[in-house]
């Protein structure tokens, strides 16, 4: 949407328009599943005086007059779309965080039908898939793959060495009685081996 146009949907909600706002919308329609500040930084560029405070009150603004909606995933910052009004759903990926729209299972809202609603008027439903996205999974397999291959060649060029035996712990080398030292008198003489018999 041109600057008019955004201008144009403050209006249709009671908003005023002004600069930071017009920013913020024209971001978050830009930049879909931005965080607060991911919408900071791109504002800030544009507005260089623009508030953490001054952005969260945007956002609140516009999430309130539903031109922008909010969603959280479980362990991520609030992240904020444009998309709105057709209960669309998310796949999160559990590694880098990467979020994408998924569109609603059968189409109509409320998109799953709840097998008991509690007397509840159910009007929309929230769903949030999880897995690791491709970027992520390539990377896990160059990752893997690699390691692999540098530690075959590895095995390979290493000379195995000579002696792998570890010394024994001293507690369980064998020792000869005299090698005791008693605390007062110092270390026992050896006895001189018996003569051998002739």
């Amino acid at each position: 949407m041109s600057e008019h146009d955004d201008a144009g949907v403050l209006r249709g909600v009671g908003l005023r328009v002004t600069a930071p706002r017009l920013a913020v919308l024209r971001t978050v329609g830009t930049m879909p599943h931005a965080t607060a500040d991911d919408v900071l930084t791109a504002v800030s560029a544009e507005l260089p005086t623009t508030s953490h405070q001054a952005v969260y009150g945007v956002l609140n603004a516009l999430t309130g007059a539903g031109l922008v909606r909010r969603i959280e995933p479980a362990g991520s910052p609030a992240r904020f779309e444009r998309r709105t009004g057709d209960n669309h759903h998310h796949v999160v990926c559990t590694l880098c965080g990467a979020v994408q729209d998924v569109d609603c299972a059968v189409g109509h809202a409320p998109c799953l039908t709840p097998s008991e609603t509690h007397g509840f008027a159910v009007t929309t439903a929230e769903v949030t898939y999880w897995g690791i996205c491709e970027a992520c999974a390539a990377a896990e397999r160059d990752g893997t793959d690699e390691h692999d291959t540098d530690q075959d060649d590895t095995d390979r060029q290493q000379p195995a060495p000579a002696h792998r035996q570890q010394p024994a712990p001293a507690d369980q080398r064998p020792t000869h009685p005299a090698d005791h030292q008693h605390p007062d008198r110092g270390p026992a003489a050896r006895p001189d081996p018996a003569p051998a018999a002739g």
